[in-house]
């Protein structure tokens, strides 16, 4: 765990300055997902990074509890919250396995980029499940490597001991929705801009 810590630390300033890849979708995924989003909701983002989508989406929520696990990430996300004024973000560094909360404490959870990049992603949705409220909903953006480049499971070890990458995760998107809907998510939005890009899914708790 320290050694993904310290990676995305060394990085932090870097990611913070990268420009999005893809406005257009970024802004399409912002949209769905507030079409999801109440004024009196209580909302959780892990693996947050610098804070940009929790800030965005603030306005439109009650309150988001956003997490990370790099406190050089949350630095930039607490500065770029004040520059905002926004208020109703709480930042706190945590991995998700160690993130305590009471079952059904959440109204949405949000998990962007971050999926692949833990080692037990399938038990990390069924802690999102026992989070929400019946009706809650888990939105995720997902690379879904297997489906476009399967030896990225040979490479990713490799670059990950020479600390040029994180610890990645390969499935397939088939594998991410078996996975969603086996701990009692339902599908409620699919939507995948282009084959080399990453999975987004609105899945909803049975209520």
């Amino acid at each position: 765990m320290q050694q993904t810590t310290s990676f995305w630390d060394r990085r932090a300033e870097g990611y913070a300055k990268r420009p999005i890849a893809d406005e257009d979708t970024y802004r399409k995924k912002l949209q769905v997902t507030r079409e999801y989003l109440k004024p009196d909701m209580e909302v959780l983002e892990f693996g947050c990074g610098t804070g940009s989508t929790a800030i965005a989406h603030a306005a439109y929520v009650k309150h988001i509890q956003a997490t990370d696990i790099s406190a050089k990430m949350l630095e930039i996300a607490r500065r770029r919250a004040d520059a905002a004024k926004v208020e109703n973000v709480t930042f706190e560094q945590s991995p998700f396995a160690e993130f305590a909360a009471p079952d059904q404490s959440f109204d949405a959870v949000l998990a962007l980029n971050v999926l692949h990049l833990l080692e037990d992603w399938d038990g990390v949705i069924s802690k999102v499940h026992r989070m929400l409220k019946p009706g809650g909903v888990f939105i995720s953006n997902t690379a879904c490597i297997a489906d476009t480049m399967n030896v990225f499971r040979f490479i990713a070890p490799v670059g990950k001991f020479f600390g040029l990458l994180p610890s990645v995760k390969v499935f397939t998107t088939q594998q991410l929705v078996e996975s969603l809907t086996g701990a009692g998510f339902e599908i409620d939005h699919q939507w995948r801009p282009a084959k080399a890009m990453a999975v987004f899914i609105v899945a909803r708790k049975a209520g």
